[in-house]
Order: structure tokens, then C-alpha cells, then sequence
């Protein structure tokens, strides 16, 4: 905190490095892109160093919560100045606690982690062919003939069997081992 009220170089990269991947996945999962995350993240830093500097500041809550408030509010408001999101009520506040709402965003975070972890252990052809279905939207005709399966239901048992494999690795390796393997 200190760092950032002298406008330490370091400090300020070290916020940006610990949080700005949060802030951008805040805005492009609610109708954002990476320019409206990069505005976004330059305004919550803005507001953190005008508290910090004006030394009134007092910081209840981890650096990274009071960023991400600061940037969801950003956005829901200038959401709804171009009338894309109706807020329920006139408080932006009760939309969702703001603790709840970032302790959830890091679990899904690390259980994507985890998932492409699981993923890469699946070896192939399965990696391959879930992410052609999955990833690619390909219809199973389409991945019969990239897989060299003689019709589309064999390249869906396949499907099947490769689904069942990576949950199996994934609940016994990750989600047991909290991903220490």
C-alpha cells in the first residue's frame, strides 16, 4: 500500500500482474472484451490510488477484493448506461456479495485448472476427439471420418468412453490430491 501511495514502479506491476487476469475475466464473462476489461482495470486502480493518496484510506479487505468490487461496479454501471444489463433494484450492491462472488470465481478458476490438467493426462485419441466435439462444435459424421470411426455411433461410444476416462481422472487425481497429482 505504501509503494502504491509513492507511486512505486514495483508495487503497482505487482497489483496489476496479481489481478488484472481476474478483472478480465470479470468483464468478458458479462458481455466485455479485453479493451473494456483494460479500461476498466485502469479506472479500479485509479480509485484505489486516489483512496490510497488521500491516506484515509483504510483497507478492510485484501487488496484483490477491493479491486474486483471496485471493477464489477465499474462495469455494471457502465453497463447499464448502455443499456445492457437491467439492474434489479437501484443498488448495485445487492446484485451479489462481493466476497461470495470472488471466492467462487477462484474456485471455478482452479477447477478449470484442474479439468486441463485431467485433460492433458487423457492421452489420445481422446483429448483429441473431446476437444473436436466440445471445443470445435464438430458433429460426430464430421469426427467419425477425422477419426477414421466406420459410422458416427462407434465415434460416439468413443465419445463416451473418453468422457468417462477424464472424469475418472479428474475425481481421482484432482479433486482428491487438490491437484498435487
Amino acid at each position: 500500500m505504501e509503494g502504491l501511495a509513492t507511486s512505486d514502479k514495483k508495487a503497482v506491476e505487482t497489483i496489476y500482474k496479481e489481478n488484472y487476469n481476474m478483472v478480465q475475466s470479470l468483464i468478458i464473462n458479462n458481455n466485455g472484451s479485453s479493451d473494456d476489461a483494460k479500461d476498466i482495470f485502469q479506472e479500479a486502480m485509479i480509485v484505489l490510488y486516489e483512496k490510497v493518496r488521500l491516506g484515509s484510506f483504510e483497507l478492510n479487505c485484501q487488496i484483490k477484493t477491493f479491486v474486483y468490487s471496485v471493477s464489477r461496479r465499474l462495469w455494471l454501471k457502465r453497463l447499464q448506461q448502455q443499456n445492457r444489463y437491467a439492474a434489479p433494484g437501484d443498488s448495485m450492491e445487492n446484485v451479489v456479495a462481493v466476497e461470495e462472488d470472488l471466492e467462487e470465481h477462484e474456485q471455478r478458476n482452479a477447477e478449470y485448472e484442474m479439468m486441463e490438467k485431467a485433460v492433458s493426462n487423457l492421452g489420445e485419441p481422446c483429448k483429441s476427439l473431446l476437444e473436436a466435439y466440445y471445443l470445435q462444435k464438430q458433429n460426430m459424421q464430421v469426427i467419425a471420418a477425422n477419426f477414421g470411426y466406420t459410422n458416427a455411433d462407434n465415434a460416439k461410444n468413443q465419445k463416451y468412453k473418453c468422457l468417462m476416462r477424464l472424469k475418472k481422472i479428474f475425481f481421482t487425481h484432482y479433486k482428491n490430491g487438490n491437484g498435487d497429482g
